[in-house]
């Protein structure tokens, strides 16, 4: 990714692009920057100057065409060579995710499951085979898989994280609470559902003493 462009605002561009596949779902042709904006959250002036990444621009009498502006965002933000997903780990976690994930974006699919429990290999879970673990290398390898999603203990994440970046993962989502050590080229995302409760119920707390 261009080291200019944060991680903010590539978090504001998803929203945008969730947010427009509604209103195109609705049937909805256009919008102005300042109705996106307001559902967003953000200022018109913060939108308009996400958008100019994209060389986009709305016009005065009709704003912007949903379904193009979509478009321009997805192409920024998503390449063909990273539409493919690997999940690893078919726990509790594992499961929910690949229930929740399947379906939800038009151009990210996870393809391909792993664990090392044999109740679960080769079995289709969720409409999504699963392999041993010990077949990811090659079957990463063969189907060009970028993507990965650690769902493990955290005893074996970085061995499992090894692993995919080995096969040639560029890009890790983790569950798991271990903090990963990987190669500068590789971009991690952690999601600490615990973490993530115990922010939420501090902050709470502290807005209503």
């Amino acid at each position: 990714m261009n080291s200019k462009i944060s991680e903010k605002v590539i978090e504001r561009l998803i929203l945008y692009k969730n947010i427009l596949e509604d209103l195109e779902n609705q049937g909805i042709l256009n919008i102005y920057s300042h109705q996106l904006a307001k559902m967003a959250d953000v200022t018109p002036v913060q939108l308009r100057r996400d958008l100019m990444l994209l060389s986009y621009y709305g016009k005065p009498t009709s704003g912007y065409e949903v379904s193009t502006l979509l478009k321009a965002i997805e192409n920024f933000i998503y390449k063909s060579d990273c539409a493919k997903v690997a999940l690893v780990g078919l726990g509790h976690v594992g499961r929910a995710i690949l229930n929740y994930f399947q379906g939800r974006s038009k151009l990210l699919k996870i393809i391909a499951s792993f664990d090392k429990d044999y109740e679960k290999v080769n079995r289709v879970i969720a409409g999504c085979r699963c392999y041993h673990i010990s077949e990811a290398p090659s079957i990463i390898k063969r189907e060009n898989i970028k993507i990965a999603i650690i769902a493990v203990p955290q005893s074996s994440a970085q061995e499992v994280a090894d692993m995919l970046i080995e096969a040639g993962i560029i890009g890790i989502l983790n569950y798991s609470p271990m903090r990963l050590n990987v190669p500068a080229n590789v971009y991690v995302e952690y999601r600490d559902m615990v973490r993530a409760v115990e922010k939420v119920a501090f902050f709470a707390c502290y807005k209503n003493q």
